[in-house]
């Protein structure tokens, strides 16, 4: 049972059983405001708490956003960039949660803490207040009669009257303060049940809005965390590459050091101590030199070097040599002399054997070989798990190898039964497919357009690379283009089946891109550009009708020079001051797989293993398919942003986009759309980062990282 009501009447007789009553509602008021002045210090603690976390993410934030990676080479893959600017997205995901941290810590001020303390302050203690006039006039009251009562019988009539009336006056104003502060607790106790819960409830609410943002912020960043995962995926696919090329590199050169031994302008180079007489009593010293000599001028060089000192570099001296004394072996200490007659009879570098294969040509047999192996692949089933892979283990090796032998001799290849033989599996008759091709003279995409095949693998838009590969496979010799066309069109038919074989595009990329394009020089730094090869491969795959059914354009220019910086489209900025919400950056990569059809299915929310599309061709910046005005020296392309402002707005007027991202209008002038729409007569906006465009009759500002022409 709660308490008991205070009755008014009880006021006038202030019984025993009433005065218990009254300390059972002041017990009760004062474990309230027990538990108000303990949640309020708790409520600041909580803000402390909530101000130092903050204050400790943004912190993190901040060293996110600091940091950036390095790369090696000249260029970086589109997954590459992505991941490096991922940092700085991180970085501002977390800046705006703790806004709305901020804003939650202020909340809980306003909403809790002071209207706890003016309840505590103006109710509480107004009942405290109340409590001691009444304790007071209680302890007047009671002594004034027994003061009455001491009075003696002798006084006079009159004295004892004017007693009389005192007493009463002071007991009916005993009453009356009796009455408001019986009044005044039943108030307070009701009172309390909205005055403290009402704050709470605010509080609540506060925080829930605060999770609320979270949780639109966790929706934005569950579009970005997807499309991250396939960069992050396709770089790791395209690192175990790379790794394997430069492990196997690094042993043939640890096996034979001269035979790799890079070419440079220099006839002899390496480290000289040269001694260096000091005076008495300090002897000599010997200070190391890397020297360097060139035949054909007679030149040498040497930069006092001292790894111990931090690496640092003397000044270079050269010397021309005029003449040569030869002295007997016997008469010098060979440890002080520069043998230049020893170098000169280095050996060059020998060519290289693919498992005895010196026979492997691009004739009759060889497409005989490919056409074979190809046709038994797709008989047997594109959709078996990791039809080609990237590295074969012994076993398998002995088989391809005698595979090999019996396709490449005319007698036998005929007899050679792929489609049918339970004696050939289909990973064999793949490796003994890539063996071959590895095995030629040359690359089948020639040692000659290496270098003009990567160029626009590192920069440009999407359609200019594809455009750029385009032009340089109709410079490859005919049989080269053929052989490649034929291979093209069966990795796209495997590519199809990704969802069973695992052979995504990128996969396909990884693990033909060493096959099909080789650098004349096997470098570390040639390595480095793997990742390119791959993605030149993964724009054959994705755009081979196009590459190969018909002819590039006759006005396309030679690729241009690196001395470009590639074109970054930014994400979709607010136009408006204090937006919270970006979109994220690259998130149209979860979107590649469109059909000209109007339904699409939305993309699975599951950690992805790698993409179901390669990133080769797809990236945030517009595509534009002819070349702009400016100057053409040899390869290089001079611009000045007159020429690129006016080609990137004249050359894309009235084309049609269409859109590889959903996007909801965050203002009137914006337009909403779902993945597949086609937009009509799209063009640059005034607003960087905009499009201008037409979707159903309304036209509208479209980010223009979240479409691609058509």
């Amino acid at each position: 049972m709660g308490l008991q009501p205070l009755e008014f009447s009880d006021c006038y007789l202030d019984s025993p059983w009433f005065r218990e009553r009254v300390r059972a509602h002041e017990a009760e008021l004062e474990r309230t405001n027990k538990f108000i002045k303990e949640l309020l210090k708790d409520g600041k603690n909580l803000i402390a708490a909530t101000k130092n976390l903050s204050a400790a993410q943004r912190k993190f934030a901040h060293s996110l956003r600091d940091f950036k990676f390095e790369f090696i080479g000249d260029a970086e893959t589109d997954d590459e960039r992505y991941i490096d600017a991922s940092l700085h997205e991180f970085s501002n995901f977390l800046k705006n949660l703790e806004e709305q941290r901020e804003i939650l810590a202020l909340s809980v001020t306003e909403t809790l803490i002071k209207p706890l303390e003016r309840f505590r302050k103006e109710q509480l203690g107004a009942v405290k207040e109340e409590k001691k006039k009444f304790d007071k006039e209680t302890e007047k009251n009671y002594s004034l009669l027994e003061k009455h009562l001491n009075l003696s019988a002798k006084k006079k009539e009159l004295q004892l009257q004017e007693a009389d009336n005192q007493v009463e006056q002071n007991r009916k104003h005993f009453y009356e303060l009796s009455l408001e502060y019986v009044c005044k607790l039943q108030e307070i106790q009701e009172r309390k049940k909205f005055e403290c819960v009402e704050p709470v409830l605010s509080f609540f609410q506060g925080l829930f809005t605060f999770y609320h943002q979270g949780y639109e912020l966790a929706k934005d960043f569950s579009h970005y965390k997807m499309a991250l995962q396939i960069n992050i995926q396709n770089t790791r696919n395209r690192f175990e590459g790379t790794r394997s090329e430069v492990e196997e590199l690094m042993n043939k050169i640890r096996r034979n050091p001269q035979e790799h031994k890079r070419a440079n302008h220099f006839t002899m180079e390496g480290y000289l101590y040269v001694q260096e007489k000091r005076p008495a009593p300090f002897g000599s010293s010997w200070v190391k030199h890397y020297c360097m000599y060139r035949k054909e001028t007679k030149k040498f060089s040497m930069i006092p070097f001292e790894h111990r000192s931090g690496g640092k570099v003397g000044d270079e001296e050269f010397f021309v040599l005029t003449y040569c004394t030869k002295r007997n072996a016997d008469t010098i200490d060979r440890r002080f002399c520069f043998d230049l007659e020893w170098l000169l009879k280095l050996a060059l570098k020998l060519s290289k054997l693919f498992f005895s294969l010196v026979g492997a040509q691009l004739d009759k047999i060889g497409f005989t070989i490919i056409k074979k192996c190809i046709s038994a692949v797709e008989t047997r089933g594109n959709d078996q798990p990791s039809l080609f892979v990237k590295r074969v283990n012994c076993g398998v090796s002995s088989k391809v190898q005698r595979l090999l032998s019996l396709l490449m001799d005319s007698k036998t290849c005929n007899e050679v039964d792929l489609e049918n033989s339970v004696d050939w599996e289909v990973k064999t008759i793949t490796s003994a497919m890539k063996q071959y091709l590895r095995s030629l003279p040359e690359p089948l995409m020639t040692y000659e357009l290496h270098g003009e095949f990567i160029v626009p693998a590192k920069s440009g838009s999407p359609e200019s690379r594809v455009n750029a590969v385009h032009f340089l496979v109709h410079k490859l010799p005919e049989k080269n283009k053929e052989m490649l066309e034929i291979l093209v069109k069966h990795l796209a038919n495997v590519s199809k089946h990704a969802k069973r074989n695992l052979m995504t595009v990128a996969n396909l990329g990884v693990v033909f891109g060493p096959t099909l394009m080789r650098p004349q020089e096997e470098t570390v730094a040639a390595i480095m550009d793997l990742k390119f090869q791959n993605i030149v491969v993964e724009i054959l795959i994705e755009n081979h009708e196009k590459i190969f059914k018909t002819l590039p354009d006759a006005t396309f220019p030679e690729p241009i020079s690196m001395s470009v910086s590639p074109p970054n489209a930014p994400p979709r900025q607010s136009r408006r001051q204090g937006q919270r919400i970006k979109r994220p950056l690259a998130v149209y990569n979860l979107c590649l797989e469109l059909d000209d059809a109007d339904s699409h299915s939305s993309p699975r929310e599951d950690t992805p293993t790698g993409s179901t599309d390669s990133l080769s061709s797809q990236s945030p910046t517009p595509a534009f398919s002819s070349s702009p005005p400016g100057l053409l020296d040899g390869n290089h392309l001079i611009l000045d942003s007159g020429d690129l402002a006016g080609w990137t707005t004249n050359l894309v007027a009235h084309r049609k986009a269409r859109a590889v991202y959903p996007c909801e209008a965050e203002h009137s002038s914006e337009l909403s759309f779902q993945i597949g729409a086609i937009f009509e007569d799209v063009q640059f906006s005034r607003e960087p980062g905009w499009l201008e465009g037409t979707l159903n009759g309304k036209r509208g500002l479209i980010p223009q990282n979240y479409v691609q022409f058509l």
